[in-house]
């Protein structure tokens, strides 16, 4: 296959550099045939011992191949033969234009070199003015006027004929190529601070070149050799069978980080690859966490969405069949047991030329797995991480400490005690030094007396040195809490209900991100590292050894059902989770658990029973509950004598029950108020109610009485297959924000719910059956009311009259979304372009609008009409076509389809600003054509212009005609033409060029 193509991107800066001594790690550019990423033209004289070298330091720690060359040569001299060929082999180059740039005649040979490749090949090109004017440059004045002049009395003075000849020729090409380079988008460094600078040149670079950024190098301090050992491994390998690397190693020491850094460098030079991350929490935290993680693997070798199945044994047998087909690279991070290997690697063998790597705590698992049991074995290589070096720990703790590599004055003594007690783990040094950051030298010897007089894990000693500088006991209740329930949940839910705990949130996250034991992931969830959650649910072992029903919170299934099932809890326990499905021993027992069994915990404040049946009075609950989920509840409605008029977060999702009403009778509040004389009727059982989660009741037929629910934020009621009826009442939820109906199909009053929440910012209706076939079983009262409301609704005498007036109910209620709607999502309605309102300018606040999987042609009329739309996603729209004029403020375009359809015409204006196009477009399997005007547009050669085919070297054109070429046939070869930024450029498909090819 020939590609010729260019992308010269002068509309932005690009950069090119080339490196003298190519980083050790830096990353391939084999895909491409490029061997360096940029190549530097600089005058050594200049900027070579400054701004140049800092550049080219900043772009090798970046992970990108530079090419630097440091020795100067004397004017008249040829350009080295070397340099010719680094410029050739570099993907862009970065001209540092200053004061004696033009007096090289080294210098004015790259720069035409360079600009010659940007016209011949696919060559970015970002020149820097350094302290000088881009007008002097072009028109050649001041120094650069001053250069050229003595180049030309330098040739004047050649008595040779054919020498004068030649300078006068170079004079040519010189002067074009000042004037050239100066007229391209440059980079000027006047009166900006030099290191902001060159992180701008270096991220734009990044962008441009999709080079995988190289991990801070902190985290790495003292993998070099490690580094450089899993990559040879990985070029090195045997094209006759898989290659699997085990990476060893306690928990902290690395292994993760290595693993990711070594897939971020070289996943690019794999067709396929996956990367599974932090296996043993996920399946430990999670009932199908493993059936997960294999959909995960299964999508991403496959690159399609697959037909989900709910069995761990038909993944790995999906798994087995396609890693047999094609290479793969895989990184399968913190293996923990024999079924997770099994699992995700199968037992029949992987494709030769497979690299996988496996991250464990475990040595003997792979000696046992199935896959090096069966007669197609893959070779095993194994990797040990151990401690740093003294000189390395003391470096790494540096860096967190003081942000740099060296102790302060009056440290070095306690920095050694410190690095001598972590015994060179990484984690221990990254969180304590993080943890001593801005600290006295009293604070340090502090902190090595506490250490001295601890008897637990050294690595836990370590990690509780953290927990232990938390400026308040409210920041370490928040961070058990965290540790032990909330680790993955939404970051706003679990706020909601630690403030119902009478915990400070908003300071409280803030110091333990602050610290190291906390972080927030890309969906606002929350995260720990699993040595930090480990620390943490040890402190609360230790409460009580070995009795758990003395301590204060509960998370280990087996210790929670004993605690029921002996009737030992007592009002120590703030917190319990019980999971029926995770006692894989208790299968053959009875399940049937007395609620007597909760009469002792008066302070339980936290409480799961997951698929738990329990028998008895529900009025034994706890009155305290602030967090109640009972996941499978069997019975068919919720028992009237629960107590939950703390409740701030209800969860019944998986439950029995049929029907949800906010306001019942409950015994005990009765007695009590009879006892107290205050008013029933102002009591609200659920008044506290904030989260109500009723997710798959395949039994829940309606959800009433919201008026006793004032403080509801979020109802989600996802996939109630049988739900009919959701109260009208839910406008008397005035702090109402989020609400998810998605899949409720047979929900009949939905367009009048809808019209209800003003003050809701995101609703989720995916797969609630929009289209025309839910408008035939619409209430006439429907009709009425979007009369009234001026929606142009006609009223007919019958629904098939209605029908062929308005063909979608979408247009029912678009006019009554509430206008404070930040995100809608409408995927997978069955709408159509004729489905949509004329204007949706009712929704003025609107940023987020999700229309996937609906059967449009072409972008909505409708959306253009939303005024501050950031995010619009069409993903899987089969028939979409075209989308024209999006809303200027749209910053993200998202366009993916699993079926290879395409889109033909994508337009902007003219004064839109960047945004970030995501599809999945591939040039290889692109249609007859496509276009994105302005910018780039592919069509068959067939149908280009004679001249411009001969222009790029076609002199056959008749070639393609005859060839007959087809698109939609399996065999046929794609010839098409290629046309960005203003470039045409030629894709052909075959293994070489044809002779008569001229170029």
């Amino acid at each position: 296959m020939v590609v010729l193509s260019e992308l010269p991107e002068e509309s932005s800066s690009s950069v090119s550099t080339h490196a003298h001594s190519p980083s050790t790690h830096d990353h391939s550019s084999s895909i491409d045939g490029h061997r360096y990423d940029v190549f530097l033209s600089f005058r050594g004289l200049d900027t070579g011992l400054s701004f140049t070298n800092y550049l080219y330091e900043a772009l090798i720690e970046a992970n990108i191949s530079t090419f630097l060359d440091d020795e100067e040569i004397e004017t008249g001299e040829d350009l080295k033969p070397e340099l010719e060929s680094a410029i050739k082999a570099s993907r862009a180059s970065i001209i540092v234009m200053s004061k004696n740039y033009a007096s090289s005649t080294w210098c004015l040979d790259e720069l035409v070199l360079i600009l010659e490749q940007r016209i011949t090949s696919n060559h970015i090109v970002i020149p820097i003015f350094y302290h000088v004017e881009p007008a002097h440059v072009r028109k050649q004045q001041s120094s650069f006027g001053d250069a050229m002049a003595k180049h030309r009395q330098m040739m004047e003075a050649e008595t040779n004929a054919d020498k004068r000849s030649q300078w006068a020729q170079k004079m040519e090409q010189w002067n074009k190529a000042l004037v050239d380079v100066a007229n391209l988008k440059g980079n000027d460094v006047n009166g900006r601070f030099e290191t902001e600078f060159i992180g701008e040149i270096v991220k734009d670079i990044y962008r441009r070149l999709k080079v995988p950024l190289r991990s801070a190098q902190p985290l790495l301090i003292g993998m070099d050799y490690h580094i450089d050992f899993v990559t040879s491994w990985l070029k090195n390998g045997s094209s006759h069978r898989a290659d699997i690397l085990i990476i060893l190693g306690m928990g902290g020491i690395g292994k993760t980080t290595l693993a990711k850094y070594v897939y971020g460098l070289h996943c690019r030079e794999f067709h396929t690859s996956s990367y599974i991350e932090d296996i043993t929490r996920k399946c430990d935290g999670k009932f199908n966490g493993l059936l997960d993680l294999q959909e995960q693997l299964c999508g991403d070798i496959s690159k399609t969405s697959l037909t989900k199945v709910h069995d761990v044994l038909a993944y790995t047998s999906k798994i087995e069949n396609a890693v047999a087909h094609k290479q793969v690279f895989l990184v399968l991070d913190d293996i923990s047991t024999l079924d997770q290997l099994d699992a995700l690697l199968g037992s029949k063998g992987f494709h030769p030329g497979s690299k996988i790597i496996i991250t464990t705590k475990d040595a003997w698992l792979t000696e046992s797995c199935a896959l090096f049991k069966s007669n197609i074995k893959p070779k095993k290589t194994e990797v040990l991480l151990q401690s740093l070096h003294e000189t390395e720990s003391r470096q790494l703790l540096c860096v967190h400490a003081f942000m740099c590599n060296y102790p302060k004055p009056g440290y070095e003594e306690v920095l050694y005690k410190l690095v001598n007690y972590c015994q060179g783990h990484p984690l221990a040094l990254e969180v304590l030094g993080k943890s001593l950051h801005n600290r006295d030298v009293a604070y340090w010897e502090g902190c090595i007396e506490v250490l001295k007089k601890e008897t637990s894990s050294p690595i836990n000693n370590v990690l509780r040195m953290s927990f232990d500088s938390l400026p308040s006991n409210n920041d370490k209740e928040l961070f058990k809490y965290i540790a032990c329930y909330f680790i993955g949940i939404d970051r706003h839910v679990s706020e909601t209900i630690l403030k119902a705990c009478d915990i400070n949130t908003k300071s409280g996250i803030t110091n333990l991100i602050d610290r190291f034991l906390l972080t927030i992931g890309w969906n606002n969830e929350l995260n720990m590292h699993q040595l930090i959650q480990d620390m943490g649910r040890c402190l609360i072992r230790q409460e009580s050894l070995d009795k758990p029903w003395k301590r204060s919170r509960l998370w280990c299934h087996e210790e929670s059902f004993k605690v029921l099932k002996q009737k030992k809890g007592t009002g120590n326990l703030v917190g319990l989770v019980l999971d029926m499905r995770m006692l894989e021993k208790e299968k053959d027992a009875s399940f049937e658990l007395k609620t007597d069994a909760l009469i002792n915990m008066d302070n339980l404040m936290l409480l799961q029973l997951n698929y738990v049946h329990m028998n008895g009075s529900y009025a034994n609950f706890p009155e305290e509950l602030r967090g109640l989920a009972m996941h499978g509840f069997h019975l068919n409605s919720i028992p009237l004598d629960l107590p939950m008029e703390n409740l701030v977060a209800l969860d019944m999702s998986y439950s029995s029950i049929e029907s949800f009403v906010g306001c019942y009778s409950n015994p005990r509040l009765e007695k009590r108020q009879k006892l107290d004389g205050s008013c029933l009727k102002d009591k609200k059982l659920l008044g506290s109610l904030k989260i109500l989660n009723l997710s798959f009741c395949k039994q829940l037929r309606s959800v009433g009485d919201f008026d006793q629910l004032p403080a509801l934020e979020r109802l989600i009621v996802r996939k109630c297959i049988s739900l009919l009826e959701v109260c009208e009442s839910i406008d008397q939820c005035v702090e109402l924000f989020f609400v998810d109906l998605s899949s409720c199909d047979k929900l009949e009053n939905l367009t009048n719910i809808i019209g209800m929440l003003k003050k809701v910012k995101t609703v989720l209706l995916d797969g609630c059956n929009l289209g025309e076939s839910r408008i035939k079983n619409m209430d006439i009262k429907s009709l009425e009311m979007c009369k009234d409301s001026n929606i142009g609704i006609y009223k007919g005498t019958s629904s098939s009259t209605f029908v062929r007036a308005i063909p979608s109910d979408l247009k029912l209620f678009s006019s009554s979304l509430s206008w404070s709607l930040v995100s809608l999502s409408l995927a997978n309605n069955n709408l159509s372009n004729e489905s949509f309102p004329m204007d949706l300018g009712c929704l003025s606040m609107l940023k987020k609008l999700y229309l996937d999987g609906n059967p449009i042609n072409s972008m909505p009329s409708c959306v253009r009409t939303l005024p501050r739309l950031e995010i619009l996603s069409m993903n899987n729209c089969e028939k979409l076509k075209s989308v024209e004029h999006p809303p200027r403020t749209l910053s993200r375009l998202l366009l993916y389809s699993d079926q290879q359809q395409f889109v033909e015409k994508v337009v902007f204006d003219p004064e839109m600003s960047p945004l970030e196009l995501s599809s999945n477009w591939r040039v290889g399997y692109t249609p007859w054509s496509y276009e994105i005007e302005g910018m780039l547009k592919i069509e068959a050669m067939v149908c280009v212009e004679e001249k411009v085919l001969r222009s790029l070297g076609w002199t056959n054109v008749d070639f393609f005609k005859e060839r007959g070429v087809q698109t939609n046939s399996p065999e046929s070869k794609i010839q098409t033409m290629y046309y960005e930024f203003g470039i045409f450029s030629t894709w052909y498909e075959e293994e070489k060029m044809p002779s008569w090819f001229r170029h």
